[in-house]
């Protein structure tokens, strides 16, 4: 019979007893198992060092690529090293050694001794070949290694050019290849990128400007980058050859204007952007903390031009930012864009200005028609925006006059073609899109001006017309039916401008600080003047034919967007 005693001790589980002996024979199994496993993760460890210590001792070619040699190493020869633009490779020569920094904009392995990539520089690409042996006796680790490059990372190579058995219709450059003898890594990209180039080098959605919807990818089952993937990831969108190609011709135009400024005697100023009140009206201002007090930023240069022709410069200009405050979400309108602003002094008659800006438009337009590099740039935009090439001047072989006509013979034009204007009211976005067709069918024209605008729709500066109070000494310029410019011969004369401005709706006080400087210039006397300030992004824009103004601009700023 069992005791009390033994009755009370608890009866342990098999393990629990195996426990107490030590480990049992099963955990003894078990972590012998792990123990080969890790000796044999180890031996093969091992091994593969090993490999690649004797593969790294068998590389004939371990110095001809990896990370670029540092100054420190070899000084003399970096210094004395030339580098070659890839633009320069279309009328290279044959056999011909070069020095390229590039970036990889693809990258490909086609055997262990074969291997192709792609280098892009700016808008200009080229076939790169790394084939094993020849005379630096390249390596198969070498071709391997070429092939596992990230895209997008920027390289050193050098070798040499040689004409490919066919064109290379992949890249810019097709009648020839480089066959390469060294390349070392100069900036790694990421593996993974937000999109990618290749992608963004496909035509963007052409949406109504109503429309919120955008295709996730084209007919092809290829995927779509939208315009507003592009715009946050602007660095890698701003790589391919269209936005190469758009910007460069953006500092075309710039470059064009200031030619042209030049050829002419205008003095260059530089006017401040910050403003003590809202000036010009009082609308569309953005309002910033100025140490204890408010600042605006300045809407135009208007008021700084006239008061440079009231210190006796007869011709001003300048290139420079424009802030607008208005919550215009559209295709054509930006918070902040670039323009190019002139004024001078008028002799005669107010046309002398706006003959002057008709005869600078034609010179931007017709050497961006001529010249060769901006043919080939609007030739690269062209292939992602149809119809890049294709803005009309009309033909009067190459004379200085442009086509202009009034505003009132504007609206008439619109009313023969059934669409209702106003011979007073400003016109409507969709009034100027219809006048620009009627223009180009018509006249066979995309650029042309509107004189003589409804006094009512302009700013309180306008000089009336003397015969017509009703309208005003003012012009727009249009660039297929869209408006780039602003102008007019400004009232110089003290007494009416401060008439105008108490007559304003709203009233605006001519002695008030925020007028009281500019109206002084006029009350000590002020040559007559006009000018006109034409929007940079826009000429662009509509030169090119391009959907939205965000592609002419290389970091956009609207109501939505502040960023990057």
């Amino acid at each position: 019979m069992t005791s009390q005693v033994e009755q009370e001790i608890p009866l342990r589980s098999k393990e629990e007893q195996a426990d107490a002996g030590g480990p049992s024979k099963s955990a003894q199994k078990k972590a012998a198992k792990e123990k080969e496993k890790a000796e044999k993760a180890a031996r093969r460890q091992e091994l593969e060092r090993q490999q690649k210590e004797q593969a790294d001792a068998n590389d004939t070619s371990k110095h001809l690529y990896g990370p670029v040699p540092s100054s420190s190493d070899s000084p003399g020869n970096l210094s004395k090293q030339k580098f070659t633009e890839l633009a320069e490779l279309y009328d290279a020569e044959e056999e011909q050694q070069v020095t390229v920094d590039a970036r990889i904009h693809n990258a490909r392995v086609q055997s262990a001794k074969l291997a192709f990539l792609v280098l892009r520089e700016e808008a200009h690409t080229i076939q790169a070949v790394i084939a094993e042996g020849g005379t630096n006796k390249i390596s198969r680790q070498m071709v391997k290694w070429c092939g596992g490059i990230n895209s997008e990372s920027i390289v050193r190579a050098t070798g040499l050019v040689k004409q490919p058995k066919e064109p290379v219709t992949s890249t810019s450059i097709s009648n020839f290849e480089l066959h390469i003898e060294s390349i070392y890594m100069i900036s790694e990209a990421a593996q993974m990128l937000p999109v990618q180039v290749k992608d963004c080098m496909r035509a963007p959605p052409m949406n109504d400007e109503d429309s919120k919807e955008e295709p996730e990818t084209d007919s092809q089952g290829l995927p779509i980058v939208s315009l507003n993937a592009r715009l946050n990831n602007r660095i890698l969108d701003g790589r391919t050859a269209a936005n190469q190609a758009i910007f460069q011709l953006q500092s075309g135009i710039s470059n064009l204007f200031i030619e042209f400024m030049n050829q002419n005697r205008f003095t260059w100023i530089n006017s401040s952007k910050l403003a003590g009140a809202a000036t010009e009206g009082g609308s569309g201002v953005f309002e910033i903390k100025y140490f204890d007090s408010k600042a605006y930023l300045t809407q135009s240069p208007q008021f700084f031009k006239q008061m440079a022709i009231a210190m006796d410069m007869k011709r001003v200009c300048e290139i420079g930012p424009v802030f607008r405050a208005e919550n215009s979400n559209t295709h054509r309108h930006l918070t902040e864009f670039t323009g190019l602003d002139f004024e001078m002094v008028i002799q005669s008659h107010y046309h002398e200005v706006l003959s002057f800006g008709e005869q600078l438009m034609l010179y931007i337009i017709r050497n961006l028609q001529e010249r060769a590099e901006f043919k080939r740039l609007t030739k690269v935009v062209d292939q992602i925006f149809p119809g890049a090439g294709d803005f009309k001047l009309p033909s009067n072989d190459g004379g200085s006059e442009a086509l202009r006509l009034t505003f009132a013979e504007a609206v008439r034009l619109l009313n023969e073609h059934g669409i209702e204007a106003g011979e007073y009211e400003d016109l409507s976005t969709g009034q100027e899109k219809a006048l620009g067709r009627i223009m180009r069918e018509k006249y066979g024209t995309d650029f042309y001006s509107i004189d003589k605008f409804p006094s009512a729709i302009r700013p309180f500066y306008t000089m009336p017309d003397p015969s017509n109070a009703q309208v005003s000494n003012s012009y727009d310029f249009f660039m297929r039916g869209q408006e780039i410019m602003s102008g007019a011969q400004r009232i110089h004369d003290y007494k009416q401008l401060c008439e105008r401005m108490r007559a304003n709706e709203p009233p605006l006080d001519p002695l008030s600080e925020g007028f009281r400087h500019y109206t002084d210039a006029f009350k000590y006397g002020c040559a007559a003047h006009g000018g006109g300030g034409l929007g940079l992004n826009r000429i662009l824009q509509f030169y090119l034919g391009l959907p939205d103004i965000r592609f002419a601009t290389l970091f956009p700023r609207d109501p939505g967007r502040l960023a990057p």
